[in-house]
């Protein structure tokens, strides 16, 4: 028996979590154990990881996996307290929040699903939960799949894996060597590097069992926070792969191209990609090589959409090699010593990787490809390493490759999901649905799901992929309205007659215009998210559960989600009435809640129903929030001069701003600033504070213009600007919103918007009695003011008598 006794250390994960491993494999993480961490006992292994999760490894032949593994590249964490000892045969680790009980000698299976052997018990809500190797996790809260390809409405739930938290309050990684994975892949082990790209290896024991026991209750954002810490983090994306992808399979030709972009700015359309999808190759599935009957000059044409501010991805199918008609070809057969006329895809031949990116992958870059989208359809594992995911692997390579030899810029890929450990490899393409309301109201559920597995950039085809009748100009609207809040913006679209993505030929073009003009103003806020998906590994979509784990609507409503911290996004996902209305629910929360589309404050803990028009979408705002935005933009290539920031009315609240470089890699090196914005109401007085500006990175603004914006607010009686009174402001009396510009102001000084407030003209719009602070009015009244929530409650003493009033904040 071996005693360990150790002490955690809890570290802020807010932008400064050290510990947790960066982007790569093994990269800058440790897949040793700390060896205080680990209580062998003959053929079983436990390592405690944290005071909610262990390790179990059981192996016949007593050899345990101490490598990195495909879903976990890092062991040594903070030791977490425990202590273990023996009694009657069995070994016990109890940690505070786990105890474990194995029986000494005996083997550890999942087909024996009995607790005689092994057990954990933990506490769920005040009871005991006990969990055994073999017990159904019947309640998982499951995780993404591979792709959509083919989906059409919710036809493929049921192939959803598993995801790393359950309602049961227990959930299980299983990394043995032999688990299937959704592809049917196996993991594999990292063992060394091929120029600095860690590199499979096979495991030491292929029959060993390898679980990590999770046991978070519903603290579901804790389990997330501390799984990334084993996996890895979900790395920060460029700035403007959040921007307007245009994506269309299409056989355009070069000049098709620029009038693609030219018709798109005649139209006041922001867009940031431009993708050129398989026809850019000569003809066949996979291609490596320019078709210049369709684009003569390929680099002339790279070089004139940089010219327009965009980026370019190129589609590939890499599948069937490289046949003897690419380019480079005899170069890279004569480097794999292969005769014939293709050589085949081997991506784990580290001869043939280095050859395929020397002559073809480098020779594309050079000419100025941004970014790959690897379209992998074909076999899903390895024709010549057994159980070797095609899938994760192109990511893991592609990613990496970028990461190391492209570092004048940021890494991502395009590319399906491949099992756990692909949200190390962002962003993904979720595939082709078919066109149909169902397939669309399924997204909103699988893009939040996602999140449970840390993949939070799935990329959808907003519009579908696959029609069945000409472009139905409704679906398209909803499609685009649920794309404002997805992670990734990008309309596309199969090559079939009637199959329209030119969004400002639909006759609906205004709405759609205004759905890519809002996801360009919430820019500042969905690019913060992303940093914090990076931090804690929250990902921008996120279901309800994770703030509200104790409600069974939370679970119920699936078309719901949290876009970051303080948006509520309920999308319409059904064909509107004969009156060009959708009738349509949403469950809001416990709280108070803006509800953008009817311009007022609701309580929460209810369902409401409304009757939508075709340019309404239901979204709902914190109370207290403060949303910082993007005046109207082209592109992301440069930041803003001037942010508009929104105050949301209901409670005191605050915004801290992330901004970086937006392409680069040193934000994972601290090269980045953060501004807090932060509101303050009392019943005479609204002030939100621009707190100065912390931190640097390269050519960030040195100062800034604002225009504040206060949401259902009265007229107030004067507005200062840092205590001085100001004339430059406007009040909507019909909106109920005051708008103060505030004129360029250092971003290293503080800057402080107030609102003077006229008590006496608060319209009264119910009774409560609540009060507080003391005041007289005009009449010398006495009376008090409370802020609770929405509203203020003002109770009056005027002759012996009191009354007492409810009024909106």
């Amino acid at each position: 028996m071996i005693v360990n006794l150790g002490k955690c250390l809890f570290l802020p994960l807010l932008f400064v979590s050290s510990f947790i491993p960066n982007v790569g494999a093994a990269s800058g993480s440790d897949p040793m154990a700390n060896p205080e961490a680990v209580v062998t006992s003959g053929r079983a292994r436990f390592t405690v990881l944290t005071p909610r999760m262990i390790r179990i490894q059981y192996s016949t032949k007593g050899l345990f996996e101490d490598r990195a593994t495909f879903a976990v590249i890092n062991r040594n964490l903070p030791l977490p307290d425990f202590s273990t000892r023996e009694e009657n045969g069995f070994l016990y680790i109890e940690t505070g929040q786990l105890t474990l009980r194995y029986k000494i000698g005996s083997t550890i299976s999942a087909s024996l699903k009995s607790p005689n052997n092994l057990s954990i018990t933990m506490n769920l809500n005040g009871r005991d939960v006990i969990w055994y190797p073999g017990k159904e996790d019947a309640l998982n809260l499951k995780g993404t799949k591979r792709t959509l390809d083919t989906a059409s409405g919710d036809n493929q739930r049921p192939d959803l894996e598993d995801g790393i938290i359950s309602r049961a309050g227990w959930a299980l990684i299983d990394e043995s060597p032999k688990t299937k994975r959704g592809d049917g892949s196996t993991t594999f082990a990292f063992e060394g590097q091929v120029d600095g790209i860690d590199w499979l290896a096979k495991p030491v024991d292929a029959n060993a069992l390898d679980w990590y026991f999770m046991g978070y209750g519903h603290d579901y954002k804790d389990a997330i926070g501390d799984y990334i810490k084993i996996a890895g983090r979900q790395p920060l994306p460029p700035l403007y792969v959040l921007g307007y992808w245009y994506s269309k399979y299409q056989r355009y030709s070069q000049q098709d191209f620029i009038n693609l972009v030219n018709e798109m700015r005649q139209n006041d359309i922001p867009l940031d990609v431009m993708i050129y999808d398989m026809d850019w190759h000569l003809d066949g599935w996979t291609g490596w090589t320019w078709n210049k009957s369709l684009i003569p000059n390929p680099q002339g044409l790279i070089n004139w959409m940089h010219s327009q501010g965009l980026k370019v991805g190129l589609n590939l199918h890499p599948a069937d090699g490289v046949a003897n008609y690419e380019d480079h070809f005899s170069e890279i057969a004569k480097d794999m010593n292969i005769s014939g006329d293709r050589v085949p895809w081997m991506l784990e031949d580290s001869t043939f990787y280095r050859s395929m990116f020397r002559h073809i992958i480098r020779e594309r870059e050079r000419e100025g490809v941004d970014f790959w989208w690897i379209d992998w359809q074909q076999n899903l594992t390895s024709f010549y390493t057994d159980g070797l995911g095609e899938t994760f692997w192109c990511n893991h390579v592609f990613f990496n490759d970028m990461r190391l030899n492209r570092t004048d810029r940021r890494p991502f890929i395009f590319h399906r999901w491949g099992g756990l450990g692909s949200h190390r490899y962002p962003i993904g393409f979720s595939g082709d649905t078919y066109s149909t309301f169902g397939s669309l109201a399924f997204q909103p559920y699988f893009t939040a799901t996602a999140s449970n597995v840390c993949f939070g950039y799935w990329g959808h085809d907003l519009g579908g992929h696959l029609q069945i009748a000409p472009t139905n100009s409704e679906l398209m609207l909803r499609w685009l309205q649920f794309g404002v809040f997805s992670p990734i913006f990008r309309t596309h679209g199969a090559s079939q007659e009637g199959n329209e993505r030119r969004i400002w030929k639909l006759d609906n073009f205004p709405m759609l215009l205004d759905c890519v003009n809002l996801r360009y103003q919430l820019m500042p806020y969905i690019y913060t998210a992303a940093r914090q998906a990076y931090d804690t590994g929250i990902s921008i979509c996120r279901p309800l559960y994770y703030d509200w784990p104790e409600e069974n609507e939370a679970y119920r409503q699936e078309g719901e989600y949290m876009f970051g911290d303080d948006i509520l996004v309920s999308p319409i996902v059904t064909a509107a009435d004969d009156n060009q209305k959708a009738f349509h629910k949403t469950w809001l929360p416990e709280g108070s809640w803006y509800d953008v589309s009817h311009n007022e404050m609701v309580e929460g803990a209810t369902t409401i129903s409304h009757y939508y028009g075709m340019g309404d979408i239901p979204y709902f705002v914190k109370a207290g929030a403060v949303v910082v935005c993007d005046p109207p933009m082209k592109n992301l290539k440069k930041a803003s001069s001037s942010l508009v920031v929104k105050v949301y009315p209901g409670s005191d609240g605050e915004m801290t701003l992330y901004e970086d470089a937006g392409d680069t890699q040193d934000y994972e090196n601290g090269a980045y600033a953060t501004t807090t914005f932060s509101q303050m109401r009392t019943p005479s007085e609204l002030s939100l504070t621009i707190a100065p500006r912390q931190g640097h990175y390269d050519e960030m603004p040195a100062e800034r213009s604002y225009q504040v914006v206060f949401i259902l607010e009265d007229e107030p009686s004067e507005v200062t600007v840092n205590g001085v009174p100001t004339d430059d402001w406007t009040y909507d009396g019909q909106m109920r919103q005051v708008t103060v510009n505030v004129p360029a102001t250092d971003c290293g000084q503080q800057t402080v918007v107030s609102l003077q407030r006229n008590a006496t003209d608060i319209k009264q719009i119910g009774t409560a009695s609540i009060v507080s602070q003391k005041y007289y009015d005009m009449q010398g009244r006495e009376y008090t003011y409370a802020p609770q929530g929405t509203y203020i409650l003002k109770r009056i003493w005027s002759n012996g008598n009191v009354t007492t009033q409810k009024y909106l904040r």
